[in-house]
């Protein structure tokens, strides 16, 4: 009989628990094949060492049912594990329509945390199928596999309460899109680099706290971003255009950002910026750091010096959100499948456009619009939520001989 007509009728449920070894798995269905049963389902965890491996298979042929019950228990005991085996009707139970992923950063989580999360996955009507960790540093990732619930429901039912909770929620719709081929945008400004460039450049021409105050203005949505970086850039009129290599050094990148943009790369992912910037810093991170995309504002410089203005096309909240659009085209990757990650007002329509949008440690009017926020200091925390594990992560920084 084969696995698929199991519906109705009686199978039995394996169960192996004790400490892990090599070959445990193995050495199950080697004794359960002596009696002609077909595999259903199989489950195994291991935590901390310890086993649990589970196996629903068809029952066996008449009258022999009790002989394999001893030889499997017999087996478990002489490799000092326990076994339990329960009689039952079919497989599992259906899933529940609606699939979604639900990713939960944790630095640390809390057993308060994780309750809380469960009680409202199934508040919202949810069934939590299956739970794994995706790392344990820098930060605890947690995916947990619900179904019974459409996702935008769910997405509304935690990422809304996930400050209280203590945690960053991610939530996505399951499926094979997932490990496709995506494209990752991200704001360079306070996302993958700590510093606002403008005001590295205003540093050098005194005028550093006049310009912070206006961009920190802007950044809260508070006025407008073409008119207060024409404002800004104004305040640089007659600096020497030597300064600019003083300030590609002055750049630090965001812990983390390196390590994200490897680890995407090597997976296949194709990786941009887009800034409210200058090309004169984004190009040089664009070569350093081997990206695939960047589009920013360029300061004009006339005579080897600054003149206080900028030219082309002027990267604003809207051409940010274009230019996730353009560069998706150009990758040949559907708008769905993007992620964009920013921190400011002017990333938000970016944010919103993407299939899925991060706000990284940023203001609250962002962290409230954009599908899920990350709040610890380290960039490559955002691979989690796209359900690369530590281990995937660890094995891009051996292969680039770090």
């Amino acid at each position: 009989m084969s696995a698929s007509q199991t519906t109705d009728v009686p199978t039995l449920l394996v169960k192996i628990f004790g400490k892990d070894r090599p070959g445990l798995t193995a050495g199950l269905f080697d004794t359960l094949a002596a009696y002609s049963v077909d595999v259903v389902d199989i489950e195994q965890v291991v935590t901390r060492g310890r086993i649990v491996l589970c196996a629903l298979v068809t029952q066996p042929p008449a009258g022999v049912e009790g002989d394999l019950r001893a030889t499997v228990h017999s087996w478990a005991e002489s490799m000092k594990m326990q076994a339990e085996i329960i009689s039952g009707m079919g497989d599992n139970l259906p899933r529940g329509l609606g699939r979604s992923l639900v990713t939960v950063l944790g630095h640390p989580l809390t057993s308060e945390a994780a309750a809380s999360i469960a009680a409202r996955i199934t508040k919202a009507g949810g069934n939590i199928d299956r739970i794994f960790r995706l790392a344990k540093y820098p930060v605890t990732a947690v995916e947990f596999a619900v179904s019974g619930v459409e996702t935008e429901a769910l997405r509304t039912a935690l990422v809304t309460d996930a400050a209280r909770f203590g945690v960053d929620i991610a939530v996505v719709a399951a499926g094979l899109y997932r490990r496709a081929q995506r494209l990752v945008v991200m704001d360079v400004d306070s996302t993958l680099i700590q510093d606002e460039v403008i005001e590295l450049f205003a540093a050098h021409a005194g005028c550093e706290d006049q310009v912070a105050e206006v961009t920190a203005a802007a950044m809260r949505g508070e006025l407008d971003f073409e008119q207060s970086l024409h404002a800004r850039v104004a305040l640089l009129e007659g600096l020497d255009a030597s300064v600019v290599d003083k300030v590609r050094s002055e750049v630090r990148l965001t812990p983390g950002a390196r390590t994200l943009i490897r680890t995407l790369k090597r997976l296949g992912y194709q990786v941009g910026v887009v800034s409210g910037g200058f090309t004169q810093v984004t190009d040089d991170l664009k070569e350093r750091l081997g990206l695939d995309f960047a589009q920013a504002n360029t300061l004009e410089i006339v005579d080897g010096k600054l003149t206080g203005r900028v030219t082309g096309e002027i990267v604003d909240r809207a051409g940010k959100a274009r230019l996730l659009r353009r560069f998706a085209a150009e990758a040949g990757v559907p708008l769905s499948q993007t992620v964009a990650i920013g921190d400011g007002a002017n990333d938000l329509d970016m944010l919103n456009a993407a299939g899925l949008g991060v706000a990284f440690n940023a203001k609250p009017v962002v962290r409230q619009a954009a599908h899920t926020a990350v709040n610890v200091p380290f960039l490559d925390t955002v691979l989690y939520l796209l359900g690369i594990t530590r281990e995937e992560v660890e094995a891009a920084d051996t292969l680039a001989g770090d």
